[in-house]
């Protein structure tokens, strides 16, 4: 028989109008007794909930993280009850026997025997922290679109300034496009004085890229889009305000952050902290927080055999932030150990797999830099640079090596 870990929980199925709450008591015969009660999600009608799990003495709480439903029922219980949120995989009843009363029985059963593992929530002000920072990063993509939409309207309008200048969001592309933009139906303007520094030089093909033929319609087109990336720009330059005010508290933590290779920005830092923490007492080691940022391979084996390992899908946010962050690092000159990490794994298994193995590492230097509030020590990576002393290969290995380093096997005279 399992052990009964807690015998006075609730067990909570969330949905967007209402919530469906059962506590489940055990007694010192290991009996268990079921009390199923209906809320809904207005406030009031939570505090009710609050106040029925107090009268039950009742503290020990599980609900699954169906969406954004759950955070109303998780601000107003925060502060009375443990709450364990649960992603909805590890709770999910069986098909054809699930009702609202009966996943709210079987979150119960599951909880009071300790068989579920809970989500990582961060406190108050990191919740927020996170959810300025992923409002950013939506900004940033919406800003890109923008970009992206933009040289769009220029080619179809046979205006090919993208293939002279480095950006069209550049000054001197800019220029050019709202001289264009006054008069569409006019592009015998003088370019020269609209370029700066070494743009004049290619003022002969800046000539040819705008001789095009742009129309009414997408000329107000270009304006809207352009008065939407302008507004993006303001917004996020605000919303940067606002994340750098909230995460004073930090100071010292960003700081030792930055000492990360890849790590330079200050509002980099902010969005690792925003999703891990400044306090990463949640997990037990750095292989814990990896799993968690999805830069591990899952586990799946059946019968002797192993089936996909790749990555999983977890770490929506954080993963794709060290990635880049990895990208920036292993160009880097001043962190050899990163690049020969790089090096040494892209030669075996390709690029994007030795690019995750970076973001992996870094992402080990950032639990222990936040654990134990140091900077970062390249000189604990110093072994990626050193060459395998006691590895053997057979000849046919070694002369298919030296050809894929580009060299050309001839015999000797």
């Amino acid at each position: 028989m399992l052990k009964i870990v807690f015998p006075t929980c609730c067990g909570i199925d969330v949905h967007k109008d209402f919530v469906v709450a059962c506590i489940a008591k055990t007694n010192e015969k290991n009996i268990t007794t079921y009390e199923t009660k209906r809320f809904t999600t207005f406030t009031k009608g939570l505090r009710g909930l609050s106040e029925w799990l107090n009268s039950n003495s009742c503290i020990n709480v599980c609900m699954e993280s169906t969406g954004k439903y759950w955070h109303p029922v998780f601000n107003i219980l925060e502060n009375t009850c443990k709450v364990v949120i649960a992603h909805p995989k590890y709770v999910k009843a069986i098909r054809g026997k699930k009702t609202d009363k009966k996943d709210a029985r079987w979150i119960a059963d599951l909880f009071k025997h300790d068989l579920i593992v809970s989500s990582f929530i961060p406190e108050l002000c990191i919740r927020q922290l996170r959810d300025l920072c992923r409002y950013y990063c939506k900004l940033i993509g919406l800003s890109t679109s923008e970009k992206q939409r933009t040289q769009n309207c220029l080619t179809t309008s046979n205006i090919q300034l993208a293939n002279v200048v480095s950006s069209v969001y550049g000054k001197s592309a800019q220029k050019i496009i709202n001289k264009i933009l006054e008069n569409p139906s006019d592009i015998s303007f003088d370019v020269e004085p609209l370029l700066h520094g070494s743009m004049k030089s290619k003022l002969p093909d800046i000539k040819l890229a705008i001789d095009g033929l742009i129309t009414k319609e997408q000329a107000d087109k270009l304006k809207i889009i352009e008065q939407h990336f302008d507004s993006l720009q303001l917004c996020k330059a605000n919303l940067e305000k606002i994340i750098f005010d909230l995460a004073k508290p930090y100071e010292q933590e960003i700081e030792l952050l930055q000492s990360v290779p890849g790590v330079r920005s200050k509002l980099t830092a902010i969005r690792i902290i925003s999703e891990v923490s400044a306090d990463v007492s949640s997990f037990a080691t750095s292989k814990h927080l990896c799993s968690w940022a999805g830069l591990t391979p899952q586990n799946n084996e059946s019968a002797g055999k192993k089936k996909s390992v790749r990555i999983s899908k977890a770490g929506c946010y954080i993963k794709p932030l060290l990635v880049q962050c990895a990208l920036a690092a292993f160009k880097s000159k001043d962190h050899t150990e990163v690049y020969c990490r790089y090096q040494n794994l892209k030669k075996r298994r390709g690029h994007k797999k030795a690019i995750i193995a970076v973001a992996r590492m870094l992402m080990t230097a950032i639990y222990h830099i936040l654990k134990e509030k140091v900077a970062y020590n390249s000189d604990l990576y110093s072994h990626y640079k050193l060459l395998p002393t006691s590895k053997e290969i057979t000849l046919q290995q070694a002369l298919a090596l030296v050809k894929r380093q580009g060299y050309t096997i001839k015999t000797a005279i």
